[in-house]
């Protein structure tokens, strides 16, 4: 019999935007409201981070891409070890770090910390033996799913300190209830930024409280892989806000182009020029996009770049690389300037995509984004939801 029921799987998301940036950033105080921003501050654990774009525009940005080795490490906690001793007061109360556990997300109880919050996720179980006020996980109305809590506590208020009544039940239950060691992943914010004047990769953990638990330093991988001459969509600027308007209707176009930007980020044999698949095998071709006077945007053929970075990567680290590609990659001339930031060149056709990939064990997080950003203000995002 035919299979005609409805899935009970929930589907996955896709959110798709468009918006202009301001007319000026700030490095040191950039905007957590607007995009691509706070879509990359909403993703703290990176585990893969990509970065699509011309060869031309690679060799102006590669020496401060790759000044840095980004580094972090991998340790043996239990929780009481993070709210307590030197840990606590060093890096807790005065530092700035990032701690992902082991664990599966909607499986296991899984642990995370960043900008001064922790958070848990766990088991209906556990949840009620630790006596903590949290919130149910929502399942999406998915069947034979256990019932799952997260609970957050801001560990940089004042009140977080020994001694409180709040922070006393937190102890509390590392001690009797949370016991036993996790493998965390720990990332230092302050000394692993990574790129420009401020970003060190000098981190004298020998001499920090982290040495008594016998941390593994691990550097983050970076690859630079050449994709040759491919076909890429022959859009420019122009059409962008064109684009948009067309994708409220049904989606098809954004997520055209989402995938052609995923093809390069996996070194697809179908985005290159030479490529002579047999249909039969393979029908996927690069999309022609309709500009907004009707006329057809056909592909073109450039030599692109991916740089790719592997391990745990901070949001800090992926603006960073978003500004420095900007800025030095994309600059727009006092000529065609139309003196905010953006350009008054409607054919100009320079971008670059980012795309960064989550770790599941997130407690709450998505499963990743894209971001392509164009010569001027214009920016495209798409945010991943499972």
């Amino acid at each position: 019999m035919l299979d005609i029921h409805k899935s009970t799987t929930p589907t996955s998301k896709c959110y798709f935007t468009h918006s202009l940036l301001p007319s000026y950033l700030d490095p040191s105080n950039l905007s957590r409201k607007k995009k691509p921003f706070n879509t990359i501050n909403a993703q703290p654990f990176t585990h893969t981070l990509d970065l699509i774009l011309p060869s031309e525009i690679h060799a102006l940005v590669r020496d401060t891409l790759l000044q840095h080795r980004l580094h972090y490490a991998r340790v043996h906690l239990s929780l009481l070890d993070i709210l307590s001793g030197d840990f606590f007061s060093t890096y807790i109360k005065q530092g700035n770090i990032m701690l992902l556990s082991e664990g599966r997300r909607g499986i296991d109880n899984v642990f995370e910390y960043h900008d001064g919050m922790l958070r848990m996720e766990l088991d209906r179980v556990t949840y009620e033996r630790c006596g903590i006020q949290g919130v149910p996980v929502e399942d999406g109305g998915r069947k034979h799913r256990k019932e799952r809590f997260r609970i957050e506590t801001d560990l940089g208020a004042k009140s977080a300190v020994h001694g409180k009544k709040g922070f006393g039940r937190l102890e509390w239950a590392a001690r009797n209830v949370l016991v036993g060691s996790w493998t965390w992943l720990l990332f230092n914010c302050v000394n692993g930024a990574g790129l420009g004047d401020k970003g060190t990769c000098d981190w004298d953990w020998e001499s920090e409280p982290v040495a008594a638990h016998a941390p593994v330093l691990r550097h983050v991988d970076v690859e630079e892989q050449s994709l040759g001459e491919v076909k890429v969509p022959g859009l420019r600027v122009g059409d962008l806000e064109g684009l948009y308007k067309r994708s409220l209707d049904d989606g098809a176009a954004a997520m055209e182009l989402l995938e052609c930007l995923d093809m390069l980020a996996l070194d697809s044999p179908r985005m290159h020029v030479d490529d002579r698949v047999d249909p039969f095998v393979s029908r996927y071709e690069v999309p022609v996009f309709e500009t907004a006077n009707g006329t057809f945007r056909e592909p073109v053929a450039r030599e692109m770049m991916r740089v790719r970075w592997r391990g745990l990567i901070s949001p800090q680290f992926a603006r960073q690389v978003f500004l420095v590609v900007r800025r030095e990659g994309l600059r727009v001339g006092k000529e065609s300037s139309d003196g905010e930031g953006g350009t008054l060149d409607r054919e100009e056709g320079r971008w670059f995509g980012l795309s960064a990939r989550a770790f599941a064990a997130g407690v709450g997080s998505g499963d990743g984004y894209t971001v392509m950003q164009w010569a001027g203000r214009d920016t495209l995002c798409w945010e991943m939801e499972d």
